[in-house]
């Protein structure tokens, strides 16, 4: 098999097998955290699973911002009206519809300690102060926005910003602004270097054994880094980020073609699905397990909390697909601003 075919998907020629496999991988660290957050704040202490979680840190949104920008170039010039509904309505749409689902899922709860007047306040202010895990889907069409309107600019200038913002490690308090300065560098490196990064997929298929050894290598200093607690110090942060990044990229092109890791790469093609379904199944899952008592401990609780949170976003999405609730995962025609002769019957799942 050439290195062109592994790195292909198996689902067909619009797919990138090692980038789905990428997002896969990130997918499953975002939910792993949710987990661990959810279940040690419950069970007040910590385990095994924290300490993964707490290794993939300083890699695991900036490399997720960075592979939703490695496909920006293809559609950078389209006319505006074309890129905001595709780059803006798109996302602003899931944004709505899936932050009144959690909060009518979670409302009972934040009622019962705050009164129903906090709640309805609550909801209002996520529109300008982003709710929870939501904080991506919001952030993303700002990156879009933004790099539109600075993709003529000089890239190393643009760049260079960037890197100042995160470097600076903004708390300003608000919230839009301080995740911009944390990680659009990542997302404008994705987008600039996109013609690397394939190319440096590729060299790793090509070389198997020295990118095993070169992920032995970055995981120990990472390690090291990480639990001696220097990773979030300024310009280490920044480059633990990238090398992590690298090293999801390289351990994606060493697996992609493996039927196992098959179920990654699904998860990876619908990882903005199950971003935007994991944490109602998780805290059921959660909840489930601490009243049963089936399973004990922290870790395994996490851990299948994790399972429970990506499951069932899957299932919820195999189980809407194709009837009136499609609306959860796909975009309706009506919520468009591009002209009709250019709308789709119904706009696909959220991609990045």
């Amino acid at each position: 098999m050439s290195r062109t075919e592994r790195l292909h998907s198996p689902d067909g020629p619009g797919r990138i097998a090692w980038l789905d496999h990428a997002k896969g991988i990130c997918i499953i660290l975002v939910v792993m955290l949710y987990a661990t957050e959810s279940v040690g704040n419950a069970a007040g202490g910590e385990s095994w699973l924290h300490e993964l979680a707490s290794f993939a840190r300083p890699f695991r949104m900036p490399d997720f911002f960075l592979l939703s920008g490695l496909l920006l170039a293809r559609v950078i010039q389209r006319d505006w009206r074309k890129y905001l509904d595709r780059k803006v309505v798109h996302f602003a749409y899931f944004y709505f519809l899936w932050l009144t689902i959690l909060f009518a899922f979670e409302s009972p709860w934040m009622a019962a300690k705050e009164g129903w007047p906090a709640v309805a306040a609550g909801y209002l202010r996520a529109y300008w102060h982003p709710f929870s895990m939501l904080w991506f889907i919001y952030l993303l069409p700002v990156f879009f926005v933004v790099t539109k309107l600075a993709h003529r600019a000089p890239a190393a200038l643009v760049w260079l910003i960037a890197a100042g913002l995160q470097v600076a490690q903004l708390e300003t308090g608000i919230k839009v602004f301080d995740k911009f300065a944390s990680y659009y560098v990542y997302f404008y490196t994705g987008f600039i270097v996109a013609t690397h990064v394939f190319r440096f997929a590729d060299t790793v298929s090509a070389h198997r054994g020295k990118a095993f050894l070169g992920l032995a290598l970055w995981a120990a200093v990472e390690a090291y880094l990480v639990f001696a607690g220097h990773a979030a110090l300024p310009l280490v942060s920044l480059a633990l980020a990238f090398a992590g990044a690298a090293a999801v990229v390289a351990m994606a092109a060493l697996i992609c073609d493996k039927r196992a890791f098959r179920p990654l790469g699904y998860c990876g093609q619908h990882s903005i699905v199950i971003y935007l379904a994991f944490y109602i199944p998780l805290v059921v899952t959660h909840k489930i397990l601490a009243k049963t008592g089936l399973v004990t401990g922290v870790g395994w609780q996490s851990f299948l909390a994790m399972i429970g949170g990506v499951a069932g976003a899957l299932a919820l999405y195999w189980l809407v697909s194709g009837t009136p609730l499609r609306f959860l995962f796909e975009r309706p025609r009506w919520v468009s601003i591009a002209q009709p002769s250019a709308r789709p019957t119904l706009a696909a799942s959220p991609r990045v």
